[in-house]
């Protein structure tokens, strides 16, 4: 059998030119969306704003804390003994001056022992006086033999016996009115009641306490301070101390101590504080506070508060290159002052840093940088 030639159907050929021409019309299609990709320009990521870093003066402090307590506290006690107590003047709180009667004692007693004591004086004093005569006529006969030495010897000592009797006699006087003068109980400086224990009616005995008394009213702030950190305090050193309350006051440090406490191996720094006698003194004896000693100043390198980014417990400050393109560089910062940070390492000083924005911000990403608006200065405020 006769087998005929194969010829291909014009149809089959058709469709493969068609798919042909469609490949090949993708192929350019594709090409051409590439070349426009690569003319069109990349759009920015972020608008904003950027700051070179500038060299600030900042404070050099040392942060501590501890106690408020009194420069020194004067313990008044009662000099005299078996003696009621019949009237208080004063109570807590209220400001005395040197030599003001704070309590009286019930003097009745002793005006009878001195009254006793005055007696007895007067009493020596007429017996001495007998003594005395019969001594100085003894002396003007001693050399015309009417007296017998024995009997010269006799009256002179006689009269000093009188005269000592007399100068007992005196010093019992002065002791009866030291006791009278004690029945009332003084300030022995000025300052301020911080405590009474003195009771109207009570029998107190020699030295029992009576009242405290912060002397001139002055206070104190004693630092704990570390021992390797005490070599940088300075005795005049100016200090801003903080109380619990959120009351300042300035003061300076007066001395430190000479020894460093063995459990704690800290030292106290005793720091003056501002005298003041009013009861409605911020400060108060026993208060916890604060501190920051003033160390002197020193150059910083400083940027806005705002430009630094925390991420994942570092710091890091975005750097603007010349494509317009952001660096995530890794800083270590130090103090703080108002709303400049200031950066120990990682930054050179002339680098350009994203301020506005920086915390939207990736490593690499295009930014366009703006000039930052200035604030407007207080006279154009007022003249709106």
């Amino acid at each position: 059998m006769n087998r005929p030639d194969f010829k291909p159907v014009p149809a089959l050929l058709g469709a493969i030119a068609l798919g042909a021409a469609l490949l090949a019309a993708s192929s350019i299609g594709q090409a051409a969306d590439k070349d426009k990709e690569k003319a069109a320009p990349t759009r920015p990521a972020l608008t904003v704003t950027s700051v070179k870093a500038s060299s600030s003066s900042l404070p050099l402090q040392l942060a501590a804390n501890g106690n408020v307590s009194p420069w020194q506290e004067a313990i008044i006690g009662s000099e005299s003994g078996g003696l009621r107590l019949a009237d208080v003047r004063v109570n807590v709180g209220d400001v005395v001056k040197k030599g003001d009667v704070l309590a009286v004692f019930s003097s009745d007693t002793v005006n009878a022992d001195v009254a006793q004591s005055q007696a007895a004086l007067a009493e020596a004093q007429a017996n001495a006086a007998e003594a005395i005569a019969n001594a100085k006529r003894a002396r003007t006969l001693g050399d015309s033999g009417a007296l017998s030495q024995q009997e010269i010897t006799r009256y002179l000592t006689a009269e000093g016996a009188a005269n000592a009797r007399i100068a007992s006699a005196k010093a019992s006087l002065t002791a009866q009115q030291l006791r009278l003068k004690y029945t009332k109980v003084v300030a022995p400086d000025s300052g301020v009641i911080s405590a009474r224990s003195a009771t109207v009616g009570s029998v107190v005995g020699v030295g029992a306490e009576l009242f405290r008394m912060i002397r001139q009213g002055r206070l104190e702030w004693r630092a704990e301070v570390t021992a390797t950190e005490l070599t940088r305090i300075k005795p005049g050193a100016k200090v801003l101390v903080k109380a619990a309350n959120g009351s300042e006051l300035t003061g300076r440090v007066r001395m430190i101590a000479p020894t460093v406490d063995l459990q704690t191996r800290t030292a106290l720094v005793y720091v003056d504080l501002p005298t003041s006698l009013s009861a409605s003194a911020p400060f108060k004896a026993g208060m916890y506070a604060s501190g920051q000693f003033d160390m002197g100043v020193s150059n910083a390198v400083t940027l806005p508060q705002q430009a630094v980014v925390i991420r994942d417990g570092f710091t890091y400050v975005f750097r603007l290159n010349a494509d317009s393109r952001v660096s995530q560089v890794k800083v270590t910062t130090g103090r703080r002052m108002a709303d400049r940070i200031e950066v120990v390492k990682g930054l050179n000083p002339d680098a350009t840093i994203v301020v506005s924005g920086a915390g939207f911000l990736n490593d690499g990403d295009l930014v366009r940088n703006v000039a930052a608006v200035q604030p407007a200065t207080p006279t154009a405020v007022a003249a709106r």
